[in-house]
């Protein structure tokens, strides 16, 4: 500890007076010595530091939440760990595609507004909630501050990114939550609302889109939707441009290794490896190549710069072509609404 002490002028020996250098630090180490979880008492001192809130406040809201073991459990069965084959059906269900539509078309001013507004396609919009919560449907049961506790520091392969989320989380503003913090419901992982945002996003990207002052991703349809249309046109979605497209491998097609979703050749170049498009593609376009496990065998896909950018909603590519499958199926019944 960095503190600054000085001996007392004296005949008789005492103690040096010592203090911390900084006021938050002698707040944070004014807490009990225990605390309910493992990291409790450094996280509630990192949070004063940088707010100025009352560290006995924090310690009341921490000691709380509880441990959930299902979240743990969840978090080793991902649904992203299926197969294309398993995975496709959870989210490209007739239901839910009709209900797709006619979510689209019960809101279309609303829908279509936001989505000129952001530059988005409108029922890319309408497909992230459909893939994250069934329409608000299903937005999660957990406590968030439970699902956030536990994986900060009881989940050790992801315990520094979910423990960032808990420190953002209670670092927001109360006009940027659908309500006090004990209270906030959510998914396994911590996130809220029908888009299913994360604490980070929530600061970075939610927005008052019915302007009454607050930001409500839980009841206020209009902020749900700018969000999630502000989440997309800040990785760089643009409107129009194509998300994913078939390829046919040739025989001797080359294979290639891909990390994640990002494009890093042009078309061309993955035509002259072996891959064929079956819609006519500007050869020059940015791109990558998904392989995914189909019904019948590999199936093979171009990807392009939006689909990477749903991948920064959800990383994993099966999660960001089934939103763009979905997307695709509730534009055609909507009639003209995507590309």
């Amino acid at each position: 500890m960095n503190v600054v002490c000085r001996m007392r002028r004296s005949r008789r020996v005492r103690p040096p007076r010592c203090w911390p250098r900084w006021p938050w630090l002698a707040l944070a180490l004014a807490l009990p010595a225990w605390a309910s979880h493992p990291g409790q008492r450094e996280l509630i001192a990192e949070v004063v530091r940088d707010t100025g809130q009352d560290p006995a406040a924090l310690e009341a809201l921490l000691d709380g939440a509880q441990k959930q073991p299902s979240i743990l459990e969840a978090m080793a069965r991902p649904a992203e760990a299926k197969p294309w084959s398993a995975y496709r059906p959870i989210f490209l269900t007739p239901q839910r595609i009709d209900e797709g539509v006619a979510f689209y078309r019960t809101h279309r001013a609303l829908i279509e507004d936001t989505a000129r507004r952001y530059g988005v396609d409108p029922a890319y919009l309408v497909a992230i909630l459909g893939v994250e919560t069934h329409y608000g449907r299903i937005t999660g049961r957990y406590k968030v501050l439970d699902a956030l506790v536990t994986l900060a520091f009881y989940y050790p392969p992801r315990a520094a990114y979910f423990r960032s989320e808990l420190k953002t989380l209670l670092e927001l503003p109360p006009d940027h939550l659908a309500g006090p913090l004990d209270a906030l419901t959510g998914s396994y992982a911590g996130a809220q609302g029908w888009g299913q945002f994360m604490p980070s996003s929530i600061r970075d990207y939610a927005v008052d889109g019915d302007g009454d002052g607050r930001i409500d991703l839980k009841n206020s349809l209009p902020d749900i939707l700018a969000s999630v249309a502000h989440y997309f046109a800040g990785h760089g979605w643009v409107s129009g441009a194509p998300v994913a497209a078939r390829a046919q491998p040739a025989a001797d097609a080359r294979a290639v290794p891909v990390a994640d979703a990002r494009p890093q050749w042009p078309l061309e170049q993955l035509q002259a490896w072996g891959y064929a498009p079956l819609v006519p593609l500007d050869p020059a376009l940015p791109s990558s190549l998904q392989t995914l496990e189909g019904p019948h065998g590999p199936e093979y896909w171009f990807t392009f710069d939006n689909f990477y950018v749903i991948t920064r909603y959800n990383k994993s590519p099966l999660y960001a072509m089934a939103v763009h499958q979905l997307a695709q199926a509730i534009a055609a019944g909507v009639g003209d609404a995507g590309p």
